[in-house]
């Protein structure tokens, strides 16, 4: 199975924070699911743990690409500078991939970074696999990491869960 491609500096296991959540759901493929994850317009409607989200160059959105730089609001954070860095429709066998640097400045103990990744992947027998990963560094990552239960895992499992059930009903109606 394909994996996330990590940048050097946030390798799992060398972060502060990190988390990985997935599904293998049947009767979906990968090109059910990503326009679901691909558009931002899409997200409120299936994760309540993201808002205020924004798009910095003019005409830019609701649609991420490659290079796309947006903001938005999760787990109690103010919205955080995003970036996309990945981003591969799922065509021709090969998996879709999507992923984002986010940032938030501020004095040390508000310093924070994640690189955020997706992957969808279609796998034998009409079936898909959803995999999301993050990473993260600074302070409001340690205290993440230490919330029980994992604020940062659950709420990735909603997301997942979400989109996933978005595609479905979509899909089946």
């Amino acid at each position: 199975m394909s994996e996330i491609v990590w940048p050097a500096r946030f390798t799992p296991g060398t972060t502060d924070n990190y988390v990985s959540n997935e599904v293998i759901v049947a009767d979906l493929r990968a090109a059910d699911v990503w326009p679901y994850l691909a558009d931002t317009s899409q997200w409120e409607s299936y994760y309540d743990n993201v808002s205020d989200i924004s798009f910095e160059d003019e005409g830019a959105g609701p649609q991420l690409q490659e290079g796309v730089r947006f903001s938005f609001a999760t787990f109690g954070f103010p919205p955080l500078q995003s970036e996309v860095v990945e981003y591969q429709e799922p065509t021709g066998g090969k998996p879709g991939r999507l992923a984002w640097r986010a940032r938030q400045d501020g004095s040390p103990e508000e310093q924070f970074e994640a690189y955020h990744a997706w992957l969808l992947e279609d796998l034998p027998g009409e079936r898909v696999r959803v995999l999301t990963q993050e990473s993260q560094i600074g302070a409001p990552a340690r205290e993440l990491a230490q919330t029980k239960p994992n604020k940062m895992l659950n709420g990735h499992q909603d997301w997942l869960d979400g989109l996933v059930r978005t595609a479905a009903e979509q899909k089946n109606s």
